[in-house]
């Protein structure tokens, strides 16, 4: 895990209780023997990801870059990386007075929304996707502690 303009522990946010989150979203995920990186970022780091590789000058709360390609074939290695997620801090931290939860509740949401990128999900091509991929995150989510 990596920070990116940020400093951690914040508040009541650490990169044991992070990688707690992550590892739970990855074996719920049937994802065995696989690395992610997670990097938690300010606005501005995220912002520029968003632009070089989206196209979009703004910041966004979360962003995935899969290594995997459909099938997703397996690959003989001891551990596979699955790919990138990036979390904007900032963006959390507001997104969670916006819905009235706590911001380690917010960032699990983020981490759970981030894998399921990772394993195929896309709430972007089609209302019906994004009805699955929602109902897909709320169950890992209610599934996942946050403390």
């Amino acid at each position: 895990m990596f920070s990116e303009g940020i400093t951690l522990p914040y508040k009541n946010i650490s990169r044991q209780k992070l990688k707690k989150i992550a590892a739970a979203s990855a074996a719920l995920l049937d994802l065995r023997d696989a690395s992610i990186t997670l990097v938690i970022s300010d606005d501005t780091y995220i912002r520029n990801i968003n632009r070089t590789f989206r196209g979009l000058d703004e910041p966004t709360d979360v962003i995935s870059f899969s290594n995997r390609e459909p099938p997703f074939p397996v690959i003989d290695s001891s551990l596979e990386e699955i790919g990138d997620i990036f979390i904007s801090l900032e963006r959390a931290e507001r997104q969670s007075r916006e819905y009235r939860v706590s911001i380690m509740d917010e960032m699990k949401r983020l981490i759970v929304h981030g894998m399921l990128h990772l394993v195929g999900y896309d709430h972007e091509w089609s209302d019906e996707d994004e009805e699955m991929m929602l109902l897909k995150q709320d169950d890992l989510c209610g599934r996942i502690t946050s403390d």
